[in-house]
């Protein structure tokens, strides 16, 4: 690397330029030469520079501040200052700010030598370093994906195909499938790993505030913000956002989401001043949308934009060849968090992590690891319950006259639950959903945004 390495020396003074530039191009090196800080900063711009060796009274700019934006725009260049007399002070301030060493007046060349093999192997070990670290995110990035069933490993192909690219991606599966895991590992593969991965759940966000999250507000935009504050949208510049339940988001919000896909620009609620961002978007949804475009609930436009790449995950039940090493990785995890010394799962056990449905997908068999590791006696695991009592499912509710009870088993998600409930009393209302809408207590508007038209004359 050595001999390859580019220095740039930046002095005003043109004889010590000539003079220190002849000595290191002796020892290999390839010299760039700038008389200012400004020329300086667009030498850096322009050209791959390993080191800096600039002299701390520049005529433009101290070599202190020069140090700062080298720092802040360029963290891998190491950078090694000159000081003349009186200025040794300064010198060790600039040490303390990131230089890694400083020679003084007049240069000798024995230690000008030395001083820069020493200054660019601290700069191989460190990109050596950043390099190792970055390896081993991107691996724990795809092995995050367990499984060996066709699917997932057709899942893991994707993902590193299309991760170093900027293009839009929809994860679609059920709840509880790994969605967030797939965008924790297109962003550590990613050329923006080392930016913000911010997520945010359109279903979990009341739509008056989703809006306030993702471009944030003035203060006195709304009633409460007493301040004002980014979104997740200026927070997330640079680096990547994912929009959890995509389809949950109201069509006027989805309209203000495709102007920024479209230009990068927005404005915070309250604001006038037009904003400036880069992210990656990263969506997930467990929906149909293409049915939602066709109910009017999702925009065309904008799934043209978010679905540039689709990548769908199966649900447990349909690869349950990877119940088994899903439930050891659990095992091992829970283990060591608990301090407990339960290290294996029993054949019979095995037999009852297959054989069950798994209506909550991955998170609901860490959630029974869980548990089971909490209350294990002993370093085995022979049984487990995959209920708060000891059946698979709920318990029947009690018939109540004139009305009809659905089981919902535990584990059913939140949504899922939801949505069967709805469907029952549509159901038991004969379809008038206008008439199912009151019997559930839910604005009509609710129920026309998930479930179709309602009419009035209903």
């Amino acid at each position: 690397m050595a001999a390859r390495a580019n220095i740039l020396l930046v002095d005003d003074d043109e004889r010590l330029r000539q003079a220190a530039g002849k000595v290191l191009a002796a020892e290999g090196y390839r010299i760039i030469s700038a008389g200012s800080a400004r020329e300086a900063l667009d030498a850096l711009q322009e050209q791959s520079v390993a080191l800096v060796i600039a002299d701390l009274l520049l005529p433009d700019m101290d070599g202190i501040n020069l140090l700062k934006r080298t720092r802040e725009r360029w963290p891998e260049v190491e950078m090694v200052m000159i000081t003349g007399h009186g200025t040794v002070e300064k010198a060790v301030e600039a040490m303390r700010l990131g230089a890694y060493d400083f020679i003084e007046k007049p240069l000798d060349s024995t230690a000008l030598v030395k001083a820069v093999a020493k200054a660019l192997e601290s700069q191989r070990l460190k990109s050596e370093n950043v390099h190792l670290r970055r390896q081993l995110q991107q691996r724990r990035g795809v092995e995050a994906l367990i499984g060996d069933c066709p699917a997932i490993q057709a899942v893991r192909k994707l993902v590193r195909q299309i991760a170093a690219t900027n293009v839009s991606v929809l994860v679609q599966g059920e709840s509880g499938t790994g969605k967030e895991i797939v965008a924790d590992a297109i962003h550590a593969l990613s050329e923006r790993r080392d930016k913000p991965l911010l997520k945010i759940s359109c279903a979990a966000i009341p739509e008056t505030l989703l809006e306030s999250e993702l471009f944030g507000h003035e203060r006195g935009a709304f009633t409460g913000a007493a301040a004002a504050r980014p979104g997740k949208f200026e927070l997330a510049d640079g680096g990547t956002l994912l929009l959890d339940e995509i389809a949950e988001m109201s069509p006027q919000l989805q309209a203000k989401l495709l102007r920024v896909l479209q230009d990068g620009r927005f404005q915070r609620l309250g604001g006038t001043k037009e904003l400036q961002t880069d992210v990656r978007l990263l969506s997930a949804t467990h929906a149909d949308i293409p049915k939602a475009i066709n109910e009017g609930k999702f925009r065309q436009d904008l799934y043209y934009r978010i679905n540039t790449i689709q990548i769908p995950l199966p649900p447990l039940r349909e690869r349950r060849e990877d119940i088994p090493r899903l439930a050891e990785h659990f095992l091992r995890s829970c283990a060591a968090e608990m301090g407990k010394g339960v290290a294996s799962i029993a054949p019979e056990a095995y037999d009852q992590l297959v054989a069950h449905p798994w209506p909550g997908n991955i998170r609901e068999l860490e959630h029974v690891i869980q548990r089971a590791v909490a209350l294990a006696t002993g370093d085995t695991i022979a049984n487990f319950s995959f209920a708060p009592t000891t059946g698979h499912a709920a318990a029947p509710a009690p018939a109540v006259p004139g009305k009809t009870v659905i089981a919902i088993p535990i584990g059913t998600t939140v949504d899922d639950a939801t949505r069967r409930l709805v469907e029952a009393t549509i159901d038991q209302c004969g379809g008038n959903k206008l008439k199912a809408a009151r019997l559930l207590g839910i604005p009509p508007r609710t129920m026309y945004r998930h479930f179709g038209q309602i009419n009035q004359s209903e």
